[in-house]
């Protein structure tokens, strides 16, 4: 190597590093650095996250209905993409599958040596999750039968995965360093039957059924299903309201690519058996979950048992 290419090379790895530090990320940690002093997880079990593909020609997605829990997060465009994770069973096929976000890496910091299945990234944005505490598992770098891409949907809509070939390990109590208390329905709250989250070109509504005890999720004003048929149906859902600002990076049609601050404190809703519960959430630190409580009392306010969506408005 040249001594021009080399001081090229040193400069893209003092910006990663610069980056990464800016993210809250280690420069140069490995999957070790998410342990204690004593040798210990900082958080519980691991989980296996897949970002998810959510505009038209993507849906109906497969396997969404068993993941624990849905982030939902504004991308280019003020379109929308979700990230599913699982941390208990694994359904046979998940999908479509697209590309990660710099908002993924942060998000996912509070979790044990997560798996995040994706379909690749821009280049700028890759030294990052190089650097990131979790094990990137992209077409490229898993086992040749895990990827594969299906005729029923056009390119680039049609990539899924199986996720028990990538050997994500799933652990037990993978989703205790999230924050979430599950529990009894507190006391309090409205009685809410609709709540639409509205992104700038994307829309979330979710719609109370006594009959099934659960939010019947629509998206873009459409009931949103499984490729089976299954209506996508949350326990709880929560509306976290948070900084959405510009990044340096921006999609190949030159949009920019929001980042969503998941680090932080704000308002909150939390929907649960019919009710709304206006709260506050709080995470100071990547490396932990998230808190909720009520915004009158300040009480820990527990979730539903079943699964939970999360949907990242502006605040």
């Amino acid at each position: 190597m040249g001594t021009g290419a080399g001081k090229r090379t040193r400069r893209m790895t003092v910006a990663a590093v610069a980056a990464v530090a800016a993210l809250g990320l280690v420069p140069g940690c490995t999957l070790s650095d998410t342990r204690g002093a004593d040798g210990k997880a900082d958080s519980g079990g691991r989980v296996l996250a897949v970002k998810i593909d959510n505009v038209g020609p993507a849906r109906p997605q497969t396997g969404l209905d068993a993941a624990d829990v849905v982030y939902a997060e504004q991308v280019e465009a003020g379109l929308s993409r979700l990230m599913a994770v699982y941390a208990g069973r694994l359904p046979s096929v998940i999908g479509p599958v697209r590309s990660a976000r710099e908002t993924d890496l942060e998000l996912l910091r509070q979790f044990d040596d997560p798996a995040l299945a994706f379909s690749g990234a821009q280049s700028k944005l890759l030294p990052l999750i190089s650097a990131a505490p979790l094990r990137p598992l992209t077409p490229g770098k898993a086992p040749g039968d895990a990827y594969f891409r299906s005729g029923a949907k056009p390119a680039p809509h049609n990539l899924f995965v199986r996720p028990k070939a990538l050997d994500a390990d799933l652990g037990k109590g993978g989703l205790e360093s999230t924050g979430f208390r599950f529990g009894p329905r507190p006391k309090g709250g409205t009685p809410e039957r609709e709540r639409t989250i509205r992104f700038p070109a994307a829309r979330f509504t979710f719609t109370w059924s006594a009959a099934q005890d659960r939010w019947l999720v629509s998206m873009d004003g459409t009931r949103a299903r499984t490729a089976d048929g299954k209506q996508l149906a949350a326990s709880t859902v929560v509306v976290q309201y948070v900084k959405v600002r510009e990044s340096r990076f921006h999609d190949r049609s030159g949009n920019n690519t929001p980042f969503t601050e998941t680090v932080g404190s704000g308002k909150a809703r939390v929907l649960r058996d019919g009710r709304a519960y206006e709260a506050r959430w709080d995470r100071p630190s990547a490396r932990g979950g998230t808190e909720f409580t009520a915004a009158d009392g300040g009480e820990r306010l527990p979730f539903a048992k079943g699964q939970v969506w999360v949907v990242y408005a502006k605040a």
